[in-house]
């Protein structure tokens, strides 16, 4: 197995067809990443369990473990960031796979191009996500302050914390920074998600499901991300006319 080298940013890709596969390997490895390749699901899951890769590409079907079951493992204990690649129109998959954690979902075939922008696009929010900002400005202590951890990528309330997902934490973050104030699908399309805003596109609203569901697991009651029907999301305390 090649050694991950110093500075590159290390990719697992788990895929099982030889000829994609082995393309997709060739072709990440020119692109400046480190990439560690294998076909089966098992060992898939042993190796993003065992090295510190930057983020994980798989196929939702595998042999020995398909990727959602990996995906579900992974996110016990790891944060890293996850791609999964099917076969296009496979909705039920998508919905699963953000809804396990994944970060993101590229239906086949798809081009190179585009898989390294958004392998790049996921780099540059990990990478934000960790960089050390100032001090927050303290919030007097109450039963249900929501907390942000910028380290750990999660918000806790009384002592719990939600479990998202860096992508969950950076569109709740968003919002939480521009609270009470309407943030319109393509700008958090932009921001967070660092791609343009298609219709069809429902990884957004995938994503705000998630956390809502996870706040109210928590006992956070307190704001709320809500529609603004034709207009975007609104992290508010109140719900006037959404």
């Amino acid at each position: 197995m090649t050694p991950v080298a110093v500075g590159l940013p290390s990719i697992l890709t788990i895929e099982d067809d030889p000829v994609l596969g082995a393309y997709v390997h060739e072709q990440l490895g020119r692109s400046g990443f480190q990439v560690t390749w294998c076909q089966n699901g098992q060992q898939g899951l042993q190796l993003a369990r065992a090295q510190a890769f930057d983020l994980v590409l798989m196929d939702i079907l595998l042999p020995g473990l398909d990727g959602l079951s990996i995906l579900t493992h992974l996110r016990q204990s790891h944060a890293m960031p996850v791609i999964l690649m099917s076969a296009l129109g496979a909705e039920a998959d998508r919905i699963s796979g953000f809804r396990l954690g994944a970060d993101d979902y590229l239906p086949k075939p798809f081009s190179m191009v585009e898989l390294c922008v958004r392998i790049e696009a996921i780099l540059r929010r990990v990478a934000l996500d960790r960089r050390p900002e100032p001090p927050r400005a303290s919030v007097p202590e109450h039963a249900r302050v929501l907390h942000f951890d910028d380290e750990r990528c999660d918000v806790s309330c009384q002592d719990q914390w939600a479990g998202l997902t860096r992508s969950e934490y950076r569109l709740l973050e968003t919002l939480h920074r521009n609270a009470e104030e309407v943030l319109s699908k393509a700008f958090l399309y932009q921001q967070v998600l660092q791609r343009g805003y298609a219709p069809h596109d429902r990884s957004l609203d995938m994503h705000v499901s998630q956390i809502r569901r996870k706040l109210k697991a928590i006992g956070y009651i307190e704001r709320e991300v809500r529609t603004v029907w034709g207009k975007g999301y609104v992290l508010s305390g109140h719900d006037e006319g959404l």
